[in-house]
């Protein structure tokens, strides 16, 4: 892909990377969460090794970020987490999404992580195409297992096993 650049999310990315969380949230089928945290609940919750921004050729315009999470603190799943990919509503259909999904399965594969997971509304059919093309298969749906501006939810969970971890 031309005129996009992967690189680490820093500090300076925050209001960019929130403003684009909170419009994937304000279109409705992105998260259960109804506002973007403010920028140090973010930092904290975000493993730093494994969050990344596209920027447009300039490098001033982030056009999407990825970042993963731990799932749990037990050792047993050291090597599993759990990741959000999000994408300006402008950049959407020119690969940023798959661009920095690959960043994310490089970082992690080479941390030792075995298992990249996400949950995915039903109807967000751009995102679960997106995972099924970067190898992600669906394990089960979660039914009804929230409820979202009143309505109860479904969530799609997605992994995707590291052919060279395990």
């Amino acid at each position: 892909m031309t005129g996009v650049r992967i690189q680490a999310l820093f500090p300076e990315h925050a209001e960019q990377v929130l403003g684009i969380y909170q419009a994937g949230i304000d279109e409705g089928n992105a998260t259960f969460e109804t506002r973007a945290p403010d920028w140090a609940a973010f930092d904290e919750a975000k493993m730093p090794g494994h969050r990344f921004v596209a920027l447009d050729d300039d490098g001033g315009r982030v056009l999407g970020w990825i970042a993963a999470s731990t799932v749990s603190d037990r050792c047993a799943y050291a090597g599993v987490v759990e990741h959000s990919v999000y994408v300006h509503p402008g950049a959407r259909g020119l690969g940023v999404a798959r661009a920095l999904l690959d960043a994310l399965i490089v970082s992690t594969e080479e941390a030792g992580v075995w298992t990249i997971q996400s949950g995915i509304f039903p109807e967000n059919t751009a995102s679960l195409a997106l995972h099924a093309r970067a190898g992600f298969r669906i394990i089960g749906t979660r039914e009804r297992i929230g409820r979202h501006h009143g309505l109860w939810r479904d969530v799609i969970l997605l992994e995707r096993r590291s052919p060279v971890l395990t």
